[in-house]
């Protein structure tokens, strides 16, 4: 069942009167919709997304303060909810029409253009800071995955874009050294994804099929055992964090690097 939150500063009749007409749309679907009105404060805006990231959820909210707006778009994307502005746009496209900013706060318009913009700029970064390219700009990214062929280090950077993160991926290769740039990053930002050998040798024996890559090393278990070797090795003297992906989605892997990532920072 999906929870529907209608979250609003006033009475919440307005989220409501938009969720409910799109509803209709979805005859006998299973939606449990919780409205929250007089929510001013950013405690309680945290709160409620704690409470909707529990469960299979979307926020809806409509409201005015700029600064609740900032929190709900940094809360929502740390714990990995879907939350829609539904008077963002609207304001959005009467400022400029109008030629005016609206009375809460001058340069709010821009504020939340740049708000979301940020997606799209996660994902080309993302896509500039796959498999190794451009590592010098590492200092740059928010998550950086590491790890052997396969192990679903680029499907696991683009959801995370999707999401407004800023990451990027590194192959790790017992032949090559690191990269200095990566050694450089902070620990809590490097992730090291792994996978059982049994499962890593079928993916590759996969790949190597459809793409011709010679099956020998890259398919054998002990140049699989080796790699995963040299990967624990590096884990250990750098502090990187693993998470094993065997048998999981890219939504669950992510879902588990966002779990693990610092709650308060500074944004870009």
């Amino acid at each position: 069942m999906l929870t529907v939150y209608v979250i609003s500063g006033g009475t919440g009749e307005t989220a409501e009167r938009v969720a409910r007409s799109a509803l209709a749309q979805f005859e006998d679907a299973p939606i449990k919709l919780v409205r929250r009105g007089e929510i001013r404060t950013a405690e309680q805006v945290r709160d409620i997304v704690q409470q909707a990231a529990q469960s299979e959820s979307i926020i809806l909210h409509t409201f005015v303060s700029d600064e609740l707006r900032h929190v709900m778009l940094t809360e929502a994307r740390l714990h990995d909810v879907d939350a829609l502005d539904v008077l963002g746009s609207v304001l959005d496209r009467f400022s400029l029409r109008l030629n005016l900013a609206p009375l809460e706060r001058p340069g709010r318009s821009s504020q939340l253009a740049d708000a979301r913009s940020r997606e799209i700029e996660a994902v080309d970064f993302a896509f500039r800071h796959d498999d190794g390219q451009r590592v010098k700009e590492l200092d740059k990214a928010e998550v950086v995955l590491v790890g052997v062929s396969r192990a679903m280090k680029t499907p696991t950077t683009l959801y995370l874009a999707y999401r407004g993160w800023f990451a990027a991926n590194v192959p790790l290769i017992p032949q090559v050294s690191p990269p200095s740039a990566l050694l450089a990053c902070p620990s809590e930002r490097v992730f090291c994804l792994v996978m059982n050998p049994g499962r890593l040798r079928e993916l590759r024996q996969t790949r190597a099929t459809q793409t011709a890559i010679p099956m020998e090393p890259y398919a054998s278990p002990k140049h699989i055992s080796q790699e995963l070797q040299y990967c624990e090795r590096l884990c250990l003297e750098n502090s990187w964090r693993t998470i094993d992906v065997t048998g999981k989605s890219v939504e669950e892997v992510a879902r588990e690097i966002i779990a693990l990532l610092p709650k308060h920072r500074k944004t870009q």
